[in-house]
């Protein structure tokens, strides 16, 4: 769980910089690294980028109702819209949530009426502009 820890907060972190850290002899550590990788424990090692450098300047969430026979037309028609990041199926009063990145609200505005709301099947949608955030460590990750 140390090693999981470690590597959330930094992923670039080199292997004799976390076995020193950790108190585990580097090709010991590796070998963990490399196990944990290959039961899928570990998916991937990425960056975190501020996407407001990016010129996203609104995120939302659009919660969605959908005739349930076009489920996977829909579902495909999302995923080539560039600007949805991600499609989640969800219980309550809505099918799908899709989360939405934008430079501004005209643009989300734009993104909201002339792309998901043309997607045949859609029957209606709510969307919540994104005010702040704050992320917290999964409680596995907690020391």
């Amino acid at each position: 769980m140390k090693l999981l820890f470690e590597l959330t907060r930094d992923g670039s972190i080199s292997v004799p910089t976390l076995s020193k850290k950790l108190g585990i002899n580097a090709s010991v550590l590796y070998s963990r690294i490399k196990r944990l990788m290959k039961k899928k424990l570990i998916k991937k090692f990425t960056v975190v980028i501020d996407d407001s450098l990016l010129g996203i300047g609104v995120k939302a969430s659009v919660g969605i109702n959908r005739d349930p026979k076009q489920k996977d037309a829909i579902h495909k028609l999302f995923m080539e819209i560039p600007e949805v990041v991600s499609i989640s199926e969800v219980t309550g009063r809505f099918d799908i949530i899709i989360k939405v990145y934008a430079k501004d609200l005209e643009a989300l505005h734009t993104i909201v009426i002339e792309k998901i709301g043309k997607v045949p099947g859609i029957q209606n949608s709510e969307t919540f502009v994104e005010l702040q955030k704050t992320d917290k460590d999964p409680v596995y990750l907690i020391q």
